[in-house]
């Protein structure tokens, strides 16, 4: 029955998620197609055939069959329909406005959807902002070569004293380190019942964003539960020795880690050494697990993601409307190249394919986040997904957006249309390519599901 939930839970969301990326990244098409006065045919969320809709004016508004994705059919938008190669004289035709309207309708969807993902996340901030209720603050992990580790700090330590705050709770502390940048602040810290006092020099520039103390080398501990195992990549330093799906690292060479972010730290502290996992599985811990990391993109890693760990209480401190847009800005910023990082590492071959999701690997993800009882996950991950689909339609291949801008770049600087056979065959070509990619996505996806992945040996 929990499967069957999760199931239901995780199709639910993603059909909301991706209606509303569909409808918004298409209503910007739409609008700007409008105001250049561009005839719209249909506006249509899915593909296939028409399940109902209505027609308003010139525009066919509809639901169709296959619920992933939408469009825009404009007059004279696609090779092959341009009215004016049958000798036809229609102003409303897209092909019939200049280029730069045309790119700018292009341009119109992506640019929708970092405009929604900017929106959800200054609501969140204005109207809900979660902030964790931890009454204490502990250090679950502290760089040894960072300011903080260089002022005698550690892991476990709790903080009894931060400039003239006594026993700061969570959200002090990072407010407190907020407001210091580029100061240096006595700090008393509690460590197995002695009482230790030293000064933290705070780096200029901190972002507090998610609570991310990491420039001064300390990570504050929000969760209580040991890392789980959600996937492992294929081929990893983790999957060689021996890490499943499941699996509960209980701790790595004896410290123990609530999230990835430390540990990943910890991975470079180390400069590649090897590292024993203290592993439960089924309810039972088995034989210590050496693992040996492996240096990618500059940073050693051992290959596996974690399950989200279940939130800690909070509390709401919604933010005023100038802090929540900066706060929004910056999450943008943050999120908005992970598909570029991705695709990046594909091709320098630090990253394997096998890595990548599809359909069924994003609506995992957001049935899980609709689950949590937190709003930020909900909200983060809309926003996250909004951003990276606009950047994928900007990218330069044929179907998307940006493979239709930049054949009007190019037409520009040739100063001609490319002949329609030769976009016709382009488009064909990148249609084949698109399915294959897509089948091969899905076929990732099904192999992730825990079905498969705990029949694995």
């Amino acid at each position: 029955m929990s499967n069957l939930h999760e199931i239901v839970v995780a199709v639910v969301a993603f059909f909301v998620l991706v209606g509303l990326m569909v409808i918004v990244h298409e209503l910007g098409h739409f609008i700007v197609a409008k105001l250049l006065k561009v005839r719209v045919e249909a506006f249509s969320f899915g593909f296939g055939p028409r399940l109902f809709g209505f027609k308003y004016g010139e525009t066919d508004y509809k639901v169709c069959l296959l619920p992933l994705g939408g469009f825009v059919k404009m007059t004279g938008e696609n090779p092959g329909e341009d009215p004016a190669a049958a000798g036809v004289d229609d102003p409303a035709a897209f092909s019939s406005h200049p280029r730069w309207q045309r790119m700018l309708i292009g341009v119109a969807g992506p640019i929708s959807n970092f405009i929604l993902a900017f929106v959800l996340m200054v609501i969140y901030f204005v109207a809900i902002n979660e902030v964790p209720d931890i009454k204490t603050t502990t250090f679950e992990w502290v760089s040894p070569t960072s300011a903080a580790g260089q002022a005698g700090l550690a892991a476990g330590d709790v903080v009894t004293r931060f400039g003239n705050v006594n026993n700061p709770d969570f959200e002090t502390f990072v407010d407190l380190a907020e407001r210091s940048a580029n100061q240096t602040l006595p700090i008393v810290v509690n460590r197995n019942g002695q009482s230790i006092q030293t000064h933290l020099r705070i780096p200029p520039g901190i972002s507090t964003h998610v609570f991310d103390l990491s420039s001064t080398g300390i990570f504050l501990q929000i969760f209580q539960d040991p890392l789980q195992v959600d996937q492992v990549v294929p081929d990893s330093p983790a999957e060689r020795a021996g890490l499943r799906v499941g699996d509960v690292i209980l701790a790595v060479d004896g410290r123990v880690f609530h999230t990835v972010d430390p540990l990943h730290t910890y991975l470079q502290a180390g400069k590649g050494s090897p590292v024993t996992l203290t592993v439960k599985r089924n309810g039972e811990v088995i034989p210590p697990l050496v693992v040996l990391p492996r240096l990618q993109d500059s940073q050693y890693q051992i290959g596996f993601a974690e399950v989200q760990p279940a939130y800690p209480p909070v509390y709401d401190k919604p933010m005023s409307l100038p802090s929540a847009m900066a706060e929004s800005l910056d999450f943008c910023k943050t999120n908005s190249t992970l598909i570029i990082d991705t695709i990046t590492k594909i091709f320098s071959r630090q990253v394997s394919v096998k890595q990548l999701s599809g359909p069924i690997g994003i609506a995992r993800m957001a049935g899980q986040a609709a689950q949590m009882k937190d709003w930020s996950s909900k909200f983060g991950f809309a926003s996250a997904i909004s951003l990276n689909l606009g950047i994928l339609n900007l990218l330069p291949f044929p179907i998307l957006d940006g493979g239709m801008i930049l054949f009007l770049l190019i037409e520009s600087v040739l100063r001609h249309d490319i002949n329609m056979l030769i976009k016709e065959r382009i488009y064909q070509a990148a249609f084949v390519l698109i399915l294959v990619f897509f089948a091969f996505v899905m076929f990732n996806d099904v192999t992730k599901l825990p079905i498969f992945t705990h029949l694995k040996p």
